[in-house]
């Protein structure tokens, strides 16, 4: 057998079995031994019974062939393929899921909560009673919340998820978890407990004290159980007035930003068992809030992934003890203790350390501290449960001793998601760089794309995202977790009118609908990377109107001009020239990058509706488009390519999106680019909207040596000055700690924040050589410029096709090139002093001159 397929997906989850439509798309992907494989067709069997033929190529996204599925059904499907070799191959696993959706009309539960709190966000347990009187085939949990909850039913936890279901615009849309709980359920008396916390519903956004909770003050949950039983009949148990609630649970308050207490002294035993005497306990409110038919989770749930030791314990400055885990991590901690009922054991967090102590400042008015109450029995294990924070040290007091290392642990938590991409080179502290890029994506992923993990924010931040979301969609698979967040996206757009994309989704800013040029851009960039990386033509579709209306509102700003001027802009935000106090204070026009942007989200729509068959809107976009890109060259390049705002984001925007007249001006751009930063000792000189373009356009006008010392520069601002100072993720500010080892002054500093990595794009794609030359990778780019300052680099990526690898070395004055192709695929390859050539999928080698490393 010259070909097998190794792997099946339903949709796009690969977390769970659940699948949240009822025509899910299928993919698959195909290890053939036979070099240059291609399927021409392939057959999809599914529940054994039903067979369909798939003709040609397609194996990503495969629209479903059979009738629509239901509510609570089980399926598995298998395929078998056909290659250009004549050769079928034997079926594939069988690729179980089920159908976690709900059909219309069928949501019944409404939310309760604690019918008389005593406090905003109060945390509160639920429960409820049951008699299933025959034996069942099976038993479906459906639960949503307005904040956190979790389900215990008999005592016993349903799930290993955190903090569900998550952070969604809640007015607009809510998700439904859907657990199988059959296995928990007995014949006779079942119980039902629920805990809920407020977590992101009952939190308060703005960053001032007085700021209120910003959807509600109570958290709520709703939970509704399909029972099927063996003789074809059906039952349901509803959240509602008949459920019993009580406040006097051990969590006593807990929030997102200033974390958890829990008393354990108030722990109810067998509250969540049949029998539990509730007579303390109180009638449930019906939550009056407003609430959407809640609908299934199509984004990876969030788990504890990883857990970390205590790497060193270290005695601060004032005697304290502080544990450091080696690694800026989102998460919270794990604690065994012993003690007196009654002692109150404090946990605090930090990034960093500044003069030996925990480094709390960048928090702001976030306390990021949990306390935990003993029992007072033999061993205690405790950690939050509606909390997370972020951090490397941290600080357990409250023990009449110092707390063993060895009991305690950091759980590490996101949004779990299947890691896909890989990087490596010879070059040490660009490894720990992109190893702090990878754990930024850990940290801030955590069911929507944060700005931060640790202070008073923790926002989905459209910046941020828009200029990162190629790197995390190589490292990670993104596609089910950006896609549900654009869903978001749309949402809050469609609230904010006119087109207008808030500063953050979910939107709790009340000053964040406001056009703001590369921030509300997300619209338009993320669904065209989503394309790009992942061949789903499915986010385009869904997305389209928003990218319209976002392209919309730009040219009705630009007006007959078609320059976007004047207004609002966060401009090149954190240019590393600006103060500490205004990070907006940029080298860079805002006006030049507004007006880039606008050419560059009219384009992308435009091209989103070629893709899409939509020809008048494709015509007219790209007409316009056109007429952006001459008034920008008329009011800001001169005809040699020098601009206006002589600044490196300036020459990086026009380079990168396209916005030259003549092969000739192009160059006098990246002359005058390379000059910048070649005057500017190698050092740093873009923010946000700058940085991830830079080393692209260096590249893309001849200047690689240029971008090659500048991505190796150690001297601050640079890539490689946090890792000098010991970074473990990206810093927000490119000096968020200076070199003396204080925090910068600034009131606006994290030490996990993503978007300066966005130039890890850069090293998978142009340093290693391996990119997307089709969507999705269908066809691969190998085109690998190799570094002076490296002597090997190797990038691996999991594409929808399967596994690729390109990787290259230096053997004396030659580079040897390999590349992997996955069956199915077939590659463009472009070698330095080579003619470009085509090869299809397979091992390839090849051996090219090449200038020696730097200092040979």
């Amino acid at each position: 057998m010259t070909a097998t397929v190794t792997s099946v997906t339903v949709e796009l989850r690969t977390d769970s079995d659940d699948v949240a439509i009822s025509t899910p798309r299928l993919s698959w992907t195909t290890a053939s031994t036979t070099g240059e494989w291609t399927q021409v067709g392939a057959e999809i069997e599914l529940d054994g019974e039903h067979l369909s033929a798939v003709d040609g190529r397609d194996s990503v996204l495969v629209a479903w062939p059979f009738a629509p599925i239901v509510p609570r059904s089980r399926h598995a499907v298998r395929v078998r393929v056909t290659g250009n070799d004549g050769v079928v191959s034997e079926w594939s696993e069988p690729r179980e899921f089920v159908a976690a959706f709900l059909a219309d009309g069928e949501w019944v539960a409404p939310l309760v909560g604690l019918a008389s709190p005593e406090r905003v966000a109060q945390p509160a347990l639920l429960r409820t009673e049951f008699m299933i009187a025959a034996p069942l085939v099976r038993a479906t949990l459906y639960a949503t919340a307005h904040g956190a909850y979790q389900v215990q039913i008999n005592g016993r936890e349903v799930d290993d998820q955190i903090l569900k279901p998550g952070w969604t615009p809640y007015p607009r849309r809510l998700i439904h978890e859907s657990t199988d709980v059959t296995a928990l359920i007995a014949v006779g008396a079942n119980a039902i407990g629920v805990q809920i916390a407020g977590a992101w519903y009952t939190e308060r956004y703005g960053f001032r004290v007085t700021s209120p909770p910003f959807y509600g003050e109570q958290p709520a949950a709703a939970l509704q159980l399909a029972i099927e039983y063996a003789d074809g009949s059906t039952d349901r148990i509803v959240t509602g007035p008949d459920w019993r609630a009580t406040g006097e649970g051990p969590i006593v308050a807990s929030g997102i930003y200033d974390g958890e207490s829990h008393d354990a002294r108030r722990e109810q035993d067998g509250w969540a068992q049949a029998g539990f005497d509730d007579g303390g306990w109180h009638a449930v409110r019906l939550d009056s809030d407003p609430m959407p038919v809640p609908t299934a989770r199509t984004s990876p749930a969030v788990r504890a992934i990883e857990e970390r030791a205590v790497e060193e314990e270290l005695v601060s400055a004032s005697g304290q003890r502080i544990l450091d885990f080696g690694q800026n991590l989102v998460g919270r901690l794990r604690i065994r203790v012993r003690g007196e009922a009654g002692t109150v054991v404090t946990l605090r967090h930090a990034e960093v350390l500044e003069h030996g102590e925990l480094g709390v400042r960048p928090l702001r008015l976030a306390k990021a501290t949990d306390t935990y109450t003993l029992r007072g029995v033999d061993e205690e294990v405790w950690e939050p449960a509606f909390t997370f924070h972020g951090f490397r040290y941290a600080q357990v007091t409250g023990l009449p001793e110092p707390i063993d290392g060895d009991d305690v642990t950091a759980v590490v938590i996101h949004s779990d998601m299947r890691r896909t991409g890989w990087f490596e080179s010879s070059h040490e502290m660009l490894n720990r760089l992109h190893e702090n890029v990878v754990w930024g994506i850990r940290g801030n992923f955590l069911y929507l794309p944060t700005d931060c993990p640790q202070r008073d924010e923790r926002l989905g931040w459209t910046g941020d995202i828009q200029v990162f979301a190629p790197t995390a969609s190589f490292v990670y698979d993104t596609n089910a977790f950006l896609t549900s967040w654009s869903v978001d996206l749309a949402m809050e757009q469609d609230a904010a009118g006119g087109g207008i994309v808030p500063f953050v989704i979910p939107d709790v800013l009340h000053d964040a609908a406001t056009p703001a040029a590369a921030w509300g851009d997300a619209a338009t960039v993320v669904p065209t990377v989503l394309h790009e990386r992942f061949g789903d033509i499915g986010v385009l579709e869904t997305q389209f109107d928003s990218m319209r209306g976002w392209a919309d509102c730009l040219l009705a700003l630009a007006g007959d001009r078609m320059l976007w001027e004047g207004g609002f802009q966060f401009g090149d935000w954190l240019d590393p020239t600006a103060p500490p106090h205004d990070a907006a204070l940029a080298k860079t026009d805002p006006h030049i990058v507004a007006s880039a942007y606008l050419y560059r989200s009219v384009d992308f729509t435009a091209r989103a509706a070629a893709i899409l068959g939509r020809h008048a809107d494709a015509e007219r976009y790209a007409a316009l488009a056109e007429r952006v890109r001459a008034a920008f060259l008329s009011e800001y390049v001169t005809e040699t390519g020098r601009m206006m705002s002589d600044a490196q984001t300036a020459y990086a925007l026009a380079i990168v999106f396209g916005l030259s007249g003549s092969s000739a001006q192009r160059a006098g751009m990246g002359q005058r680019l390379a000059e910048l930063v070649s005057e500017n000792g190698y050092r740093i000189g873009t923010g946000f909207v700058g940085t991830p373009l830079i080393a692209d356009a260096l590249t893309a006008t001849g200047h690689l040596d240029v971008a090659g010392r500048l991505l190796t520069q150690t001297e601050n601002p640079s890539w490689l000055y946090p890792v000098t100072m010991g970074a473990t993720t990206i810093w927000e500010r490119w000096d968020s700690m200076l070199e003396d080892g204080s925090i910068n002054p600034g009131e606006m500093t994290s030490f996990n924040h993503y978007a300066l990595g966005a130039v890890a794009d850069w090293l998978h794609r142009t340093v290693a050589g391996l990119a997307p030359a089709a969507p999705g990778y269908r066809v691969i780019r190998i085109a690998p410029q190799p570094l002076a300052e490296l002597d090997h680099a190797t990038a691996s990526l999991d594409t929808p096709y399967g596994p690729a690898r390109v990787a290259w070395r230096r053997e004396g004055d030659r580079v040897v090139v390999e590349a992997e192709v996955p069956a199915n695929t077939t590659a463009e390859v472009i070698l330095p002093g080579r003619e470009p050539i085509a090869v299809g999928s397979g091992a390839h080698t090849w051996t090219v001159d090449s200038a020696p490393p730097s200092g040979s």
